[in-house]
């Protein structure tokens, strides 16, 4: 018998709760990965709310079995057209079932979390210049993203998902925050990369980075000025090494990443729109996190995420929401 991991502490992380058969909660699921895959050995979980993942023990090492939620569905169609377009950054589904909202995935091997500190900015840093590109591939499919149910984060769109944002997390200061969303829609709208709207990946955290250079976990993405990525993809850097987001470490990783655009104004524009792009991201940002729990209840350790994401609209550092 497997056990189930449910979310249940705290800060959010998994927690094993013993008992339960991972076998009948999964069965139809389990069924159909079995029809893709033979296991060796009985299936682990951890469950979220935001998705399932299922542990298959196999005799050529563990695969995944994602079960996502109507929220995140549109992952599994999104990871087709990434594959279609960029097979070598993304980890390729052995199978896959849109309509049920299944993927099969092969274990992608250690992470850049997993990597030694003094090795984590250089590796990140040209992890996020593959990713650059894989943006300007995927921006010819902007249309397709949306037609699966991918969010639409994109700038002519942000003043809709801040109303929504404002209006699901209930923010005291919501007329400021939609005033000031609405500005920076308007500046991105007209500043380098605009023509470029894309998929953003929205977790791009060293945990989803894989030491293979490819990237996984979709299931947050959003259509979106490509430079938003960096809300995480530098924040998160910042936040794992324990450094502040204006460190050389910091800087290296972004001028990699924006070196990938450099054809399309100076440097210091793009840093600019970069930190414009990030700073507008805390909208998305926010509905991620709503997507994610909000349907958990109130009692959820992460109920309040939403709200404290959007809260920090007004916080003078770029990365504060990441």
């Amino acid at each position: 018998m497997g056990h189930v991991v449910r979310v249940s502490s705290e800060d959010g992380e998994p927690v094993v709760v013993p008992g339960g058969s991972v076998e009948v909660r999964f069965a139809a699921e389990l069924a159909w990965a079995d029809g893709h895959v033979r296991r060796t050995g009985p299936p682990d979980a951890r469950e979220r709310s935001w998705a399932s993942v299922l542990r298959l023990p196999t005799a050529a090492g563990p695969v995944w079995l994602k079960v996502t939620t109507p929220r995140t569905r549109a992952e599994v169609g999104l990871y087709r057209l990434l594959v279609a377009t960029a097979p070598d950054a993304v980890l390729v589904p052995l199978a896959h079932d849109e309509a049920r909202g299944l993927l099969l995935l092969p274990d992608g091997g250690p992470t850049l979390a997993d990597a030694p500190r003094p090795q984590l900015g250089p590796a990140l840093a040209g992890a996020l210049a593959r990713y650059g590109r894989l943006q300007r591939a995927m921006a010819p499919r902007r249309a397709e993203m949306l037609a699966l149910g991918v969010p639409d984060a994109a700038p002519e769109a942000l003043d809709a998902r801040c109303a929504e944002a404002v209006a699901v997390t209930g923010l005291p200061d919501g007329g400021s925050c939609r005033a000031a969303v609405a500005g920076w829609a308007a500046r991105l709208a007209d500043a380098p990369a605009a023509d470029l709207v894309t998929v953003d990946h929205q977790d791009l955290h060293p945990g989803n980075v894989l030491a293979s250079g490819r990237f996984y976990d979709w299931g947050d993405a959003v259509v979106a000025h490509p430079f938003a990525s960096m809300l995480v993809g530098l924040g998160g850097l910042a936040r794992t090494l324990g450094v502040e987001p204006d460190e050389p470490v910091v800087h290296t990783a972004r001028d990699a990443y924006l070196d990938v655009f450099a054809d399309l104004a100076p440097h210091a524009e793009l840093v600019a729109t970069c930190e414009l792009a990030c700073r507008a991201a805390v909208v998305a940002r926010a509905l991620t996190w709503q997507r994610a729990v909000g349907d958990a209840g109130p009692d959820h350790p992460l109920a309040g995420a939403a709200r404290e994401t959007l809260a920090r609209w007004d916080d003078p550092s770029p990365f504060a929401a990441a």
